[in-house]
């Protein structure tokens, strides 16, 4: 899987509601888009609107039976965005608890202070 292809699908599932949707997708196995409908307080055409971003992404596949879409996890997909999380997951193990995973600015625990887009006094480079 690509970096523009895992971006894309994290972008996807950025959304809370694109995220229900996969959740749902993958408790419950293949859903009917008048199903998914029914757990959510949204519209069909905002609905058609998340199924297409997810579709789209690569990690949603739809199936069409006569006029209705049924959708469904791509597992082979899934299975590649959590092998993705599992390398990012062993990164910051071995970087141990505090530290940063990179080597760049904020190694020295002003990390804080660059995720408030804070002036940082360190001498690290960052912000």
């Amino acid at each position: 899987m690509t970096d523009d292809q895992l971006r894309t699908i994290f972008k996807a599932l950025a959304d809370a509601r694109r995220l229900a949707i996969v959740r749902t997708l993958e408790r419950d196995g293949e859903v009917c888009a008048c199903n998914l409908l029914d757990g959510l307080d949204i519209s069909q055409p905002t609905l058609s609107h998340h199924m297409k971003v997810l579709c789209d992404s690569g990690l949603v596949r739809c199936r069409k039976d006569s006029r209705w879409c049924h959708y469904s996890v791509d597992a082979a997909i899934a299975r590649e965005v959590s092998t993705a999380f599992g390398l990012l997951a062993d990164a910051a193990d071995s970087a141990g608890d505090g530290a940063s995973v990179s080597n760049g600015p904020c190694a020295d625990g002003c990390a804080d202070a660059c995720k408030r887009d804070a002036p940082c006094d360190c001498g690290c480079g960052g912000n």
